[in-house]
């Protein structure tokens, strides 16, 4: 039976990926710390591991006696309360899996690291916006996608020793997910608030697809490549927010937009509170650039020919069946 670990598994994505490898009767291992929640693991199917990413000699030990054909890292931050937060846990984290795995001679056949478009940060926002493409070089504007891009940085320094592909999707959205939900929520509560009078072209990926990718890429995807994915358009806030009011059953919406610099000031006041409280913050300094970047357009037609990646959910329909699930589990 094929073997794959999943790291990040209790989180939005890697629970997802664990569904779709037993779905195909895949021997799946769910890399969890002590403390994470495994309300959307419960298949008796799934074996836990435990995995301590801040040690490389510590995973060593943990990974010692398994053989993995396929490994998926998808395990990582996404907020953070100090900005070295970001490059111990997505950095080194992948840094010292990788070399675990290299010490052990684990006999991979493939690697999958799920990395972020938000490694090429503010880039081609003279208008008319153009796609971000492969061949463009990363500025992040971000400690997320800095801490990203170093990660992509070590693995493309390892070379043909190692069968890694990198998968950079944009904002990916569906069950389960808490930062568009605060969205929703919102929409829900009757106000839409949206930054920035310059035009925004944004993009989304549903979670499924993200998976979709994730086995093409286990599948076939060729060592050494770096796929951008998205569900193949490109949107303007304002329709997001319609279809998500759309699949709230039209509650009655103020729309508010509000100057860039009103949003420097909420977040660096919310980033104060957070170090103050020790409380980590949706709206912080990354939030910030990552509102007022423009151009979230990228080129998604080397995944399409490479991997034969072609999205199953547009934006409404990703949206109806989020909401749908945001009701039945209670959140909204």
């Amino acid at each position: 039976m094929t073997k794959i670990l999943v790291t990040g598994a209790s989180g939005f994505i890697g629970s997802f990926i664990v569904e779709e490898a037993l779905r195909r009767d895949m021997e799946v291992w769910a890399a969890v710390r002590p403390t994470s929640s495994r309300r959307y693991l419960q298949d008796e199917r799934i074996h836990f591991i435990e995995l301590d990413f801040a040690s490389q000699q510590r995973l060593t030990d943990q990974l010692r006696g398994h053989e993995f054909d396929y490994v998926v890292h998808a395990a990582g931050a996404t907020k953070c309360l100090h900005r070295d937060d970001f490059f111990r846990t997505n950095t080194l984290g992948t840094q010292h899996l990788v070399e675990a795995l290299l010490t052990l001679h684990m006999p991979l056949k493939r690697f999958v690291f799920i990395s972020s478009l938000s490694v090429f940060g503010a880039i081609h926002e003279d208008q008319p916006y153009t796609d971000i493409t492969e061949h463009d070089t990363p500025q992040p504007n971000t400690a997320y996608g800095e801490s990203k891009l170093k990660a992509e940085q070590y693995l493309d320094s390892i070379g043909n020793d190692f069968p890694y592909i990198i998968l950079r999707p944009s904002g990916v959205y569906g069950p389960r997910e808490r930062d568009y939900f605060l969205m929703a929520q919102s929409i829900a509560r009757h106000v839409d608030f949206a930054v920035g009078y310059k035009q925004q072209d944004i993009t989304f990926v549903y979670v499924e697809d993200v998976v979709q990718a994730v086995f093409l890429a286990l599948d076939h995807g060729m060592s050494g490549r770096k796929y951008f994915l998205t569900d193949g358009g490109v949107y303007q806030s304002t329709e997001f927010s319609d279809l998500l009011r759309r699949a709230l059953g039209n509650p009655w919406m103020v729309r508010i937009k509000a100057p860039i610099w009103v949003l420097r000031v909420v977040t660096a006041l919310s980033e104060r509170l957070a170090h103050v409280t020790g409380r980590i913050t949706a709206l912080n300094n990354d939030k910030y650039n990552i509102l007022r970047q423009r151009n979230w357009r990228c080129d998604i037609e080397p995944a399409m020919d490479e991997l034969g990646y072609h999205p199953h959910f547009d934006l409404k329909r990703g949206v109806d069946i989020t909401v749908k699930w945001y009701k039945e589990n209670k959140w909204l």
